[in-house]
């Protein structure tokens, strides 16, 4: 088939710190390429890619610094080279949120859009509302909550190369590891207290946004005095293995509708259990005794800390293996490719999502 994938702009794909949405196309492309498919890659110019590359700005946005008035020019950028090229492809696959809709409608029955951010937002429930026609992915069932109404056709879970990430010989688990981003939603606060309540160290490898920055001063760093929590700073993929793998647990303790949370499967894939609490995705990616303990509090997430170490490392690496690769990810995209392709009305699949929703459980 002939897939063009339309990542957003603001990272490199993949990106070379921090970023979700800009990875997952990355290992998503990559995949499809590997499985035989005629890929091409829309993005900036420093993309690392397997597929073919048509580079529509020089660097990602996040990290240039020259001045410019908005984002939104590179955008429509992007949008104008797409649809240029677009009889080329048997599908579209955006993962740029809405911003492609008005100037796709003629064909939106060729398109898929993966949607990676929150949808609890003001105002956006009428614009899908505005574009019915276009067939949405949600990446958990649990995605969907704000937006009901909207043209959902699949589940399809994210999913990390085999080999990105592999569980050390001989994991150390001598603290505690809290990796993603620095901001209140993701819980680095609640983080710091399971820690010091367990008598455990805690390492932070984390990226401070601009937004997040008084949050991070004003809060997080009169708590780095503590001689058990160190505060690693922003850290590349190619060291998230060693730090996920060695330590004895993720800790999770976020506070908001997570959409997806890539943090967890890439702890499972280093063979490292997971303390979570349930919100969002977190009760269908992990499965709880297996690969985490599900918790309700930071007191029960002390509690947590010794059960997870019991857990078995070798069996949280299989499950990955089992439901979460970038090999299982395309598969399952390459279902919805194709009825594209064939016209078939796609609105009409069922998600693919058949995980249903454990309960949290006491810990023993």
């Amino acid at each position: 088939m002939k897939i063009a994938q339309i990542p957003p702009l603001y990272e490199a794909v993949p990106p070379s710190l921090y970023g979700g949405t800009e990875r997952i196309v990355a290992y998503l492309t990559d995949a499809l390429v590997d499985l035989g498919h005629d890929v091409t890659l829309f993005a900036t110019a420093e993309a690392k890619t397997k597929a073919q590359l048509v580079p529509v700005r020089d660097q990602a946005i996040r990290l240039d610094r020259a001045p410019r008035k908005s984002d939104l020019a590179a955008h429509l950028a992007l949008m104008h080279e797409v649809r240029a090229r677009a009889d080329e492809f048997d599908v579209l696959h955006f993962h740029v949120d809405l911003i492609h809709m008005p100037f796709f409608e003629d064909m939106a029955d060729q398109t898929l859009t993966t949607l990676h951010g929150r949808l609890d937002m003001k105002d956006l429930a009428e614009v899908y509302r505005r574009w019915p026609e276009y067939p949405l992915i949600s990446i958990s069932d649990s995605h969907r909550r704000p937006m009901p109404h909207a043209n959902w056709c699949a589940t399809v879970y994210h999913g990390l190369p085999l080999n990105r990430h592999r569980p050390p010989a001989s994991p150390r688990g001598d603290y505690l590891a809290f990796l993603g981003r620095i901001s209140p939603e993701k819980g680095p606060a609640q983080a710091i207290a399971i820690a010091r309540l367990a008598g455990m160290p805690l390492r932070i490898a984390a990226k401070v946004d601009a937004a997040d920055r008084v949050y991070f001063a004003e809060v997080i760093e009169p708590l780095l005095d503590d001689p058990l929590i160190e505060f690693v700073g922003e850290i590349a993929d190619s060291e998230k293995g060693e730090f996920l793998g060695h330590a004895a647990a993720l800790l999770f303790p976020i506070d908001w509708p997570e959409p997806f949370g890539l943090v967890m499967i890439e702890a499972m894939a280093s063979g490292t259990p997971v303390i979570a609490f349930p919100r969002g995705s977190v009760p269908e990616i992990l499965e709880q005794g297996v690969t985490g303990l599900i918790v309700q509090s930071v007191e029960e997430a002390v509690e947590a800390v010794g059960a997870a170490c019991k857990l078995d490392r070798r069996c949280i690496r299989e499950t990955f293996e089992t439901r979460f690769t970038a090999s299982v990810m395309a598969e399952r995209y390459l279902s919805l490719y194709r009825r594209c392709a064939t016209g078939f009305p796609i609105r009409e699949m069922a998600p693919l999502s058949h995980w249903n929703e454990p309960q949290p459980q006491p810990i023993a």
